[in-house]
């Protein structure tokens, strides 16, 4: 229960610069975005992204704490999401999900693994006691157009109808994909994770 009400938390910093890059979009959006994931390394909180990377592939109770944090994550979205109910939210999340359906099932796979391996990039560096790859990481994998799964639950909470069933294939690909990229510093022994 404690990993799941700590996944939350998590989930609502990441909500929270999803919000802000909604309102401002562009670089500014993206370097605010950072936000989310700063407080997440500061306060150690489990988020799905950032664990991943770092699982214990033959430990099937590591295979259950991730299904955990991937659902306190999304429940943290989902809470935060009362706390936008301007249509400017809305709006942007749609243009958002949009481009995501448009690109099609590979694109999301492909640009989650680019995230994936990013955000793991950045654990390693906040264990060695550096951010400074967070506060260019983030900016960066945002610009480069590649896919957060739980930035998109924070997203898709402003969504309606048949765009949210449209995309929720695409959004287990996101998921997927971060899980791909998260361990590709491990399949290719560039970090220690």
């Amino acid at each position: 229960m404690n990993t799941f009400i700590r996944s939350m938390l998590s989930g609502i910093s990441i909500a929270l610069g999803s919000a802000i890059y909604m309102k401002v979009g562009g670089t500014v959006g993206a370097v605010m975005f950072t936000f989310g994931l700063l407080t997440v390394i500061q306060f150690r909180l489990p988020l799905y992204t950032g664990t991943a990377g770092f699982l214990n592939v033959r430990s099937g109770g590591e295979w259950a704490n991730m299904g955990v944090i991937l659902l306190g994550n999304i429940a943290g979205c989902f809470l935060a999401s009362f706390l936008f109910t301007e249509p400017l939210y809305h709006e942007a999340a749609t243009r958002i999900i949009q481009i995501r359906i448009d690109a099609g099932y590979l694109n999301c796979l492909i640009r989650s693994t680019g995230c994936g391996l990013i955000i793991t990039l950045i654990v390693k560096a906040a264990r060695d006691k550096s951010i400074l790859l967070t506060l260019f990481g983030i900016p960066l994998f945002i610009l480069l157009g590649f896919y957060h799964s739980i930035a998109d639950a924070a997203y898709l909470m402003f969504v309606t109808g048949d765009t949210i069933l449209h995309y929720l294939p695409c959004y287990a690909l996101i998921v997927l994909g971060n899980f791909i990229g998260c361990n590709l510093p491990r399949v290719f022994r560039y970090t220690d994770t």
